[in-house]
């Protein structure tokens, strides 16, 4: 953070040289001077107000986003909320935290102590580190209260309360009360394994700017209050809640009608036009196997392996979902 305002307070530095220089080059005797001067100082200080602007509205987004006060929490960890934790972890958050793999990628496979630089694997690696963070209790969550772990996945925030660059990106805040302490009690009841190197954020004033600008696309709607999940079964509301803690709509965006292209990722297809065209017994083999009806496979970019461990009902109301229409 301190290197952040730093450069913020260099940038405003840059401003008032700039516009100081513009006001001298306007006021020079010099008719060329007072042209090619003012032009050239001016548009460099339009340029330095651009970036502070949105470099500032970053860094506040970033450290200062307003997230409520954890709330006061003991979560039960009963066997029932253990198990349920556990089906919703390995379905979403081994995507990101679990151990890193040769390749520097998560490796899928447990231990969930994270390490993995989502920004660099994800090919922005510019705008500082995104360390996928350990969730065991040997690393930081040890030290977080029930509620803390409750207002991470429900606001994005760390303990400190600043924003989760990724994390943000992604609709667990949607998640019901009950799902979300269910996933609470099961990382606590996992061993203890070490973090293999740093973990967290360590976002750099380029992603401040970005930010600031929206040129990491729209965030998803943070819920508020008390959350319950629609009743289990093979429905499209149920679907779409689905489609959330099987984080199918952090990529194919809040609707699953496909996101555009950012300054940080290409576009993601629809896979409705897809799924309309098949049964739900071949979108379940499907999503089983990782091989479409007509023999393609899926490409690498899509975690099909999560939704393999779906039990029938959740992949029926996936299904339910993605064929219902859009509201």
């Amino acid at each position: 953070m301190i290197a952040n305002l730093l450069v913020l307070l260099l940038f405003i530095g840059l401003i008032v040289l700039f516009g100081w220089l513009t006001y001298r080059a306007i006021r020079a005797r010099k008719m060329w001077v007072k042209i090619v001067g003012g032009i050239a100082a001016g548009l460099v200080t339009l340029l330095l107000v651009a970036v502070t602007f949105f470099g500032a509205k970053g860094v506040a987004a970033t450290y200062f986003p307003g997230a409520p006060a954890a709330p006061d929490l003991t979560v039960a960890a009963t066997p029932e909320q253990i198990a349920r934790g556990g089906y919703l972890v390995n379905l979403s958050c081994i995507g990101c935290h679990s151990a890193v793999g040769p390749d520097g990628a998560p490796s899928m496979q447990h231990p969930l102590s994270g390490g993995t630089d989502m920004a660099a694997i994800e090919g922005f690696g510019f705008i500082g580190a995104m360390a996928a963070e350990n969730l065991t209790p040997g690393g930081k969550l040890a030290g977080y209260s029930d509620g803390e772990l409750f207002r991470s996945l429900r606001a994005a925030v760390d303990q400190k309360g600043h924003n989760l660059a990724f994390m943000s990106f992604l609709p667990y805040g949607q998640l019901s009360d009950q799902d979300t302490e269910a996933i609470i009690a099961y990382l606590r009841s996992l061993d203890p394994a070490p973090a293999a190197g740093f973990t967290g954020d360590k976002m750099n004033f380029i992603a401040a700017v970005m930010m600031g600008a929206g040129m990491f696309g729209p965030a998803p709607d943070r819920s508020t209050g008390v959350v319950t999940a629609p009743p289990e079964g093979a429905t499209a509301e149920y679907g779409k809640y689905v489609a959330t803690y099987g984080d199918c709509r952090g990529c194919h965006g809040p609707d699953m009608t496909g996101a555009a292209a950012s300054a940080v990722g290409p576009a993601v297809p629809n896979p409705r036009l897809l799924v309309a065209e098949i049964s739900q017994e071949q979108f379940a083999e499907m999503m089983r196997s990782g091989v479409k009806p007509d023999g393609v496979a899926f490409p690498e970019t899509m975690p099909w392996q999560n939704a393999a461990q779906m039990t029938d009902t959740d992949l029926a109301a996936l299904y339910a979902y993605l064929t219902a229409p859009v509201q």
